[in-house]
């Protein structure tokens, strides 16, 4: 996959009841060979508490929607009923409560890998919470 592939070009986030709506608008398609991976990396102002949601794709389906918690060192695994695409939209609707407990002043950036490597991070998130 060239650098010039999938680039993450947007993330927003919004709150719709206990779901966090997470849209990933990408500059082209989700790469159709190899792996792919588009999330957020969600922190505590001091960083003591993180999070990182994401959705990983092979060969240009859907096959993980995830989050892991670092501070109990343990992934949830979600229903990949939750998880939508259309060209270069990617949709997840996590749970609200995998970002729980990391209060107003929070800290938010949008990532992507590829093939297993960091792609892309600190991309901004438009917030809506």
């Amino acid at each position: 996959m060239s650098t010039s592939d999938a680039l993450l070009k947007q993330v927003s986030i919004k709150a719709q009841d206990s779901t966090l709506v997470a849209t990933f608008d990408i500059d082209g398609n989700i790469p159709g060979s190899g792996a792919y991976v588009v999330g957020l990396v969600a922190a505590s102002p001091d960083y003591s508490s993180q999070r990182r949601l994401g959705i990983e794709f092979i060969n240009g389906e859907a096959i993980a929607f995830f989050s892991f918690n670092h501070e109990q060192n343990c992934e949830e695994n979600y229903d990949l009923g939750g998880v939508s695409h259309s060209g270069s939209t990617i949709t997840g609707n996590f749970p609200m409560a995998a970002i729980n407990g990391l209060g107003k002043g929070h800290v938010m950036t949008g990532f992507s890998e590829a093939d297993g490597r960091d792609f892309q991070s600190g991309v901004k998130v438009d917030e809506n919470l």
